[in-house]
Parts: C-alpha cells; structure tokens; sequence
C-alpha cells in the first residue's frame, strides 16, 4: 500500500484520483477545449510550441494532454496512484507512444526528485501544493525545474479566516467514513452545488471554466484533505522572498475559490505575458 493510500485509509487524505477517475467518464472534446482555452488565458499565450512544460500533481491529466496539444514537450507527475492511472489514461488515449509526454509517480514534496527531471518553461500547479499537507515547503520546491525566463503558474485556496477553518473541519469529517461523507453532501451540496447551477444557467455558463464538471468539483472540494489556504499577499510575497520572482498575471478566486497566479524571475519581468 502507497503513503497515498495509507493516508486515505486513515482519513487523512480525499480520494483526489478515485473522483478523477469518475469525471473522465464525462470528459469530452467541448471540455477539452474549454480547458485548452483556461490554460492559453492564464499564461498569456496561444502557443506552447516548443517549449517544456511540467506538470505537478497531474490530476485527471486534462492539463497535460491541453499542453501537449498546444505543442509543449510535457512531463506529468502526481502523489496519487489513481490520479497517475488517469493521466496515463489520457496519454494512451489522445497521444499513444508519444515520446513528448512522459506521466510519472512523484511528490511535490521531494526535492530531490524534482532535481531529476531538469528545467522547464513553463511549471504549473493548479490547485494542488495547498492539498500535500506542507504547501509553503511543495511551493518552495516548484521553484527547482525552473528554467531561467520560465513561468510558475499556481492556484492557491484563498485564506477566508474562520470560514476556511470551517471548511477544514468539514473536508476532516468528510473523510471518516461512509456515513459522514454522506452527511456533509446532504448539508452542503443544495449550498454548493443548487445555488452555483441556478446562476450558471441563468448566465448560460454550465460548462465549468478549464473543462470541469460542476459535480466533480463539487465533491473534490467538501472532500479536499490535506487543506491549507492562503491570501495573495502571503504567497506573492514568499514568491518574491524565496526567490526573488515577481506577479505578472492575478486572477482572484470566488470568495474561498482558488486564487490563479504567474511568476516570472524579476530579471525576466519585462518579458511580458508571452512564453
């Protein structure tokens, strides 16, 4: 059994690969371009040709195939077996014996395995470093395959204060067992889920923003464990402190949504928003 696995069975831990696994069932071409849409606004580019771009904490693996459709040379990693299984899914699926693709097994926390896989343009990390159980240390360590000129693209939990503590204590008791898990969905999901789909049909706006699925979403955030936040001051600034790399792209999350950020090295500033 995986230190993942190990951590689930102890309730520490959601079943990020199991939920994505789930949501490929429903992943279709209008969802991938939706995705590929997300990826292209949040690094300024419409392009990645050429470039080398990592993936870490992989996921469904949506992100890697939309990069490596956008031409990068990707390597995909996650701490998640399943989460692993899914990205291999999609590789054998839309690029078969692709030698520009490469899915590992890895941990955002491991330094050393970080310094094996070289240097990349682009290192991205959408809503994964608050979910390893030490984000300020898995955000650190994003920054060793940086190549110089590269971009560091990461989504991070808003702090909310009390109201996140409320939702830790929530994702903490989701993950007991069978009988909590249903709970919290019956408590929180007419919440989460009714009011959120209501709007999005009155605005015409069902298909999630990078090719999510409402319910999935759903589920992956009342389960979500590890959990940490923080606020865009701290995370610009421990950007900065660490090493020296400034913002050059903000996208706020809905109240204690994700928070999208970009960094470039501040020697590399004036390059702009292109790769």
């Amino acid at each position: 059994m995986t230190d993942a696995e190990l951590e689930i069975k102890r309730g520490e831990r959601f079943t990020f690969g199991e939920n994505w696994r789930r949501f490929l069932f429903h992943l279709d071409e209008g969802k991938i371009i939706g995705a590929e849409a997300a990826l292209k606004e949040l690094l300024g580019v419409e392009t990645l040709q050429g470039l080398r771009f990592l993936d870490m904490g992989s996921g469904s693996g949506l992100s890697s195939l939309v990069a490596r459709r956008l031409g990068a040379k990707v390597i995909s990693f996650d701490y998640d077996p399943q989460s692993v299984a899914c990205t291999e899914q999609l590789r054998s699926k839309y690029f078969p014996d692709d030698e520009q693709w490469t899915v590992m097994s890895g941990s955002a926390l491991d330094a050393e395995f970080l310094k094996t896989l070289g240097q990349f343009d682009v290192v991205y990390s959408w809503g994964v470093l608050h979910h390893t159980g030490d984000m300020w240390t898995a955000m650190k360590n994003a920054f060793i395959p940086m190549s110089p000129g590269g971009k560091l693209s990461i989504a991070i939990y808003n702090d909310q204060g009390w109201v996140s503590r409320y939702w830790h204590g929530v994702k903490s008791l989701y993950n007991q067992n069978a009988f909590l898990q249903a709970l919290m969905i019956v408590f929180h999901v007419p919440y989460l889920t009714g009011a959120r789909w209501l709007v999005r049909l009155a605005t015409g706006r069902l298909n999630l923003e990078r090719g999510m699925t409402i319910w999935y979403d759903t589920l992956d955030w009342l389960g979500g464990l590890p959990f940490e936040v923080a606020s865009r001051q701290a995370v610009e600034d421990f950007c900065y402190q660490q090493e020296g790399y400034v913002l050059t792209r903000y996208n706020p999350g809905a109240r204690h949504g994700c928070n999208e950020f970009v960094f470039v090295h501040k020697k590399n500033d004036d390059l702009g928003e292109g790769a």
